[in-house]
């Protein structure tokens, strides 16, 4: 009988989101021969339920992944996975009210991946923002302390779990060499017209900790250079409001809508001359490790999880004006050399072989 293994904490499979969905597809592709695979899925609306995936099966819960109702979602995935599984892969903290459940299932093992410092992203006013950095600092020590193995995804993040809980986690990134250099074809040109000229890029979530305003304070002072931002800009009042103040008024800035189609995304992603890596509040981000194994000479937000993920071998920029002096001072040979080396680093680190290998291990020290 193989180990039964269960996921949790993502929209599901197959993957349409972030990286927990990335991650979690990978680890079912690549180890439903050894074990036997469960992924816990949000309530699909108007979309055909599928029961099995890579030889995996999919429990659907009447809760969506996302809001306040991934409160409800995590916890009764976690109940569910207790009865029915033997190991649980738990990704982010959203059911923190079902870890204490393990003292009555002893015999249930947890892997905890934390998957960022996630009280130092509170947004929000300032009274309701002490209770929820309160309420948070809570829920990650409950947490780690029902968990048998805890799982960061950045050397920054490892210090932090060590100095703060002395427990040595277990230091797993995310593989990012599902994304393929793409040709850029004649049909989309004709769709998205910026493709017809050289550009930078940057794909981020319109949140303010994404610094996109950064980017386009600097390129409007760089009018020779078009950039291309691609974004969910209406989820957000930021997002909404760079739209509004920006958009049309300067020729070499393009605001492009979110893509989801993998194919395109990769595309218009591994022609671009520059890409940009604006996140300061993540670890090791799936999308700076995707950048990275395309190949792409990468400018980063300068963040010390940044500056780990990349092995301080990029160029980092903590506000327009130094973005403005590296990309203007770049000669060619400094960005063929930096193409190099992110995806040397990419290829020795960032691979879902290697990731699910490490995943593997940690599963078989459980049982």
């Amino acid at each position: 009988m193989k180990t039964k293994v269960a996921i949790i904490g993502t929209n599901g499979i197959p993957a349409k989101y972030g990286g927990f969905e990335t991650l979690a597809e990978f680890l079912a592709k690549n180890l439903n021969k050894e074990f036997d695979i469960s992924v816990y899925c949000s309530k699909k609306e108007n979309e055909d339920k599928i029961n099995t995936y890579l030889n995996s099966k999919l429990i659907y819960l009447p809760f969506k992944a996302n809001g306040w109702q991934s409160i409800l979602y995590d916890a009764f995935s976690i109940i569910h996975a207790f009865l029915h599984s033997e190991v649980l892969l738990i990704l982010g903290f959203s059911g923190v009210f079902a870890f204490p459940l393990k003292i009555f299932f002893k015999k249930k093992k947890i892997i905890f991946n934390i998957g960022g410092i996630e009280w130092k992203k509170v947004r929000g006013s300032k009274i309701f923002g002490i209770f929820e950095i309160t309420a948070k600092k809570i829920f990650e020590k409950i947490c780690i302390h029902f968990s048998d193995i805890v799982v960061t995804d950045n050397k920054v993040l490892w210090d932090y779990v060590y100095e703060k809980y002395n427990i040595q986690s277990k230091l797993i990134e995310y593989g990012g060499d599902h994304a393929i250099k793409m040709p850029v074809t004649n049909e989309l040109k004709n769709k998205y017209s910026f493709l017809n000229n050289h550009y930078d890029i940057s794909i981020s979530r319109s949140q303010e900790d994404m610094n996109i305003h950064l980017l386009i304070e600097a390129y409007k002072r760089i009018p020779n250079r078009n950039l291309v931002i691609i974004s969910n800009w209406n989820s957000s009042n930021y997002g909404k409001k760079l739209i509004k103040d920006n958009q049309g008024k300067h020729s070499n800035i393009f605001f492009q809508d979110a893509i989801y189609e993998l194919d395109i995304l990769n595309a218009i992603r591994s022609n671009g001359k520059i890409y940009y890596h604006t996140h300061s509040l993540c670890g090791t981000a799936p999308s700076l490790t995707e950048a990275m194994n395309l190949g792409l000479p990468i400018l980063c937000y300068d963040l010390d999880t940044n500056r780990s993920t990349t092995e301080e071998k990029s160029f980092y920029f903590k506000d327009s004006d130094s973005l403005i002096n590296i990309v203007t001072n770049l000669t060619e040979m400094e960005l063929k050399v930096l193409s190099k080396n992110m995806l040397s680093v990419a290829s020795k680190r960032y691979t879902w072989k290697r990731i699910t290998k490490l995943y593997k291990k940690c599963v078989q020290n459980l049982i």
